[in-house]
């Protein structure tokens, strides 16, 4: 039965952005206690299904390159996002030509590596907001000059402000 109530569902893991419907029915959901469901929760649990397999991906992975070289540069950024070295100062530093750490980046990961520093950001910012820091906390501790320069990219990625992305989270 529940093989079949899933067959709707990716094959695959991905991350998607809750819907308000979706996070409603989950948080009803986390309050039952084990076993059978009643009609209602079924309903909700159908609901929940329908949610998932009808939300798009969200592109949030960040995706790691296989050249020595570029993993070195990926591991330092993805250990420390604030770092602002220029793209020449991370390829003398990993021994690679700047050219080709950018034609590389593309062909390994799918992104610039200006996009990939980005995204490297973003993903740590939600994981310090996730964790209760504060919008300004995170702004300055990623190396932004201003907090209202985090909110305009966090904006321009997710849609939202981070107090509203992590309130319908929520």
């Amino acid at each position: 039965m529940a093989e079949q109530a899933c067959a709707a569902l990716p094959d695959a893991p991905r991350v998607i952005r809750l819907s308000g419907l979706l996070n409603e029915a989950v948080a009803r959901a986390a309050t039952w206690q084990e076993g059978a469901f009643s009609e209602p929760q079924a309903r909700i649990a159908g609901v929940i299904l329908d949610e998932i397999a009808a939300l798009p991906e969200e592109a949030l992975g960040l995706p790691m390159p296989t050249d020595p070289r570029l993993q070195k540069i990926a591991g330092a950024i993805a250990d420390d996002p604030a770092e602002r070295r220029s793209m020449a100062e991370w390829a003398t530093w990993a021994g690679i030509a700047p050219r080709t750490l950018s034609r590389r980046f593309v062909l390994e990961t799918g992104l610039t590596f200006s996009a990939w520093r980005q995204r490297a950001l973003l993903l740590r910012s939600l994981e310090m907001l996730a964790a209760g820091n504060s919008v300004t906390t995170v702004a300055f501790d990623l190396g932004y000059e201003t907090v209202s320069a985090f909110i305009e990219l966090f904006r321009a990625h997710f849609g939202t402000t981070p107090a509203r992305y992590f309130k319908r989270s929520n």
